[in-house]
């Protein structure tokens, strides 16, 4: 779903802002990243002209950080992007603050029906007919200054389930730059460095909202001058792996003294998936090769597949049978369609909480985020003096974080001690009320599935018996003869 920030800001109430903060930087820089999210969101323009627009900002004031562009270079900035507004759909940026707000509000449920929405519900499960709500509250501006800052955290560890927080973190920004993985972040460890007595409360927060939800949970948060601010939390997306470990862990209880809590064995059969379980058997690589590049194993379990660099090729060649690794500079909820279609994702920028690693981790597609050192160009992109073009293979490993050139050889993975735990809890609780058949073509697969716990085969293709290379010839001359 969409989200607008900054709204209200217009040419008159950025000079409030500035001086009523005594800082025409951050009112500056908070109103052009209005302007531009407002005018993709609301009014349907193209991002990219921002983006181009902001990096020539940058490099005339000989910067990399988007923080560091003095206020004089931001004010300029707002009259360009106000000229784009105006080029692209006729009409000048709106400046009173109840039209933005309107604008925004049919934006935000306009949204529940856009593609993206609705692939991700399709692939989620959740009902078309629910409808939404909107959320208006006031702003706290992360990026006032360098004593600010913004943050998404995770109780606990999503990729491995380990019971240790973790989260990203950047100074002087808003929230939209951890996510949407423009910056590469830091970690909660390097925000404790900056702000210690924060961290201690941000923690503290993690284990109270842990003991109230009794799960592990996904939050956002931002610093405004030294103060913590709780955006939102929800029930976080885990791999298979963590989920696994966490529902354990979670049975045997967690906190201390009267915060002490735990969950019931009938709870983690509840909480972990059929997708969680089909991907703790994901395979792994059987083999080494020459890594190209590294990045941040998001999302665990290893993939193969022709590169593609847009959400649209990388969902028409998955149509056309290929197999598929999208490599995007950063992923968008745009993306969702191609990410579905896709075995892998690699991006070259974004840390572990950013678009492309919840999604991924939610849907146990192996991934990996801020491989720094891969350059996308159009349909290409390069790691040093090696060019890798589109439709070209690449292996990635969402465990480890390598990214090598060419097809590895794939091997089956040894599924976590805790897998056939919550199986034989399971098989406690459906004992007696539900029998379970495997679907089973062939003598290895019947084997596979008794060892799992089948007790007997449900379906199986006699069609599939045929396929061998020194039958299937015989049986189509069958057919036309």
């Amino acid at each position: 779903m969409d989200t607008v920030l900054n709204l209200g800001l217009n040419d008159q109430s950025v000079e409030g802002l500035a001086h009523s903060t005594d800082d025409e930087r951050f009112a500056y820089d908070s109103y052009r990243r209005f302007i531009a999210m407002y005018a993709r969101i609301v009014m349907g323009v193209d991002g990219e002209p921002f983006e181009d627009a902001l990096d020539a900002a940058k490099a005339k004031a000989g910067t990399k950080m988007d923080n560091l562009i003095p206020a004089g270079a931001l004010m300029e900035l707002c009259d360009q992007y106000k000229g784009i507004v105006l080029k692209e759909t006729g009409s000048p940026f709106p400046q009173k603050p109840r039209e933005q707000l309107d604008g925004a509000v049919e934006a935000v449920f306009r949204s529940w029906n856009g593609a993206r929405a609705i692939a991700y519900r399709v692939r989620e499960k959740i009902d078309h007919e629910l409808g939404t709500a909107v959320n208006v509250q006031t702003m706290v501006f992360g990026n006032r200054d360098d004593n600010s800052g913004t943050g998404v955290g995770f109780t606990r560890n999503a990729a491995t389930g380990e019971n240790k927080p973790y989260g990203d973190f950047l100074v002087n920004t808003q929230g939209e730059d951890v996510v949407a993985g423009i910056r590469n972040t830091e970690d909660l460890d390097h925000m404790k460095k900056h702000f210690p007595v924060i961290h201690a409360d941000l923690l503290d927060i993690f284990k109270r909202l842990e003991a109230h939800y009794t799960d592990m949970c996904d939050t956002d948060f931002t610093i405004e001058q030294g103060k913590l601010w709780m955006l939102q939390t929800r029930v976080g997306k885990r791999t298979g792996a963590a989920a696994l470990k966490m529902a354990l862990d979670m049975t045997k209880g967690t906190g201390t003294g009267s915060k002490r809590w735990k969950i019931t064995r009938e709870e983690p059969i509840m909480r972990v998936s059929d997708e969680h379980l089909d991907s703790v058997l994901h395979p792994q690589f059987a083999n080494k090769g020459k890594v190209l590049a590294k990045g941040l194993g998001a999302s665990p379990g290893a993939a193969v597949g022709a590169v593609y660099f847009t959400a649209d090729d990388a969902a028409a060649a998955s149509e056309r049978g290929e197999e598929v690794v999208l490599v995007r500079n950063e992923t968008s909820p745009d993306d969702i369609h191609g990410m579905m279609a896709s075995k892998g994702i690699l991006t070259a920028r974004g840390g572990l909480v950013s678009h492309a690693a919840v999604v991924a981790r939610g849907w146990g597609t192996p991934a990996i985020v801020g491989a720094e050192d891969v350059r996308i160009q159009g349909k290409q992109f390069s790691v040093g003096d090696t060019i890798v073009n589109e439709g070209d293979v690449i292996s990635i490993d969402g465990t480890t974080g390598d990214v090598v050139l060419g097809a590895l050889e794939l091997k089956a993975s040894e599924p976590p001690a805790e897998f056939q735990t919550i199986l034989k809890w399971a098989d406690a609780v459906r004992k007696g009320k539900l029998g379970v058949r495997a679907n089973a073509d062939t003598g290895e697969d019947a084997a596979n599935a008794r060892e799992l716990g089948a007790e007997g085969i449900g379906l199986c293709r006699t069609e599939h018996m045929f396929l061998a290379p020194d039958r299937l010839p015989v049986v189509r001359e069958m057919i036309l003869a």
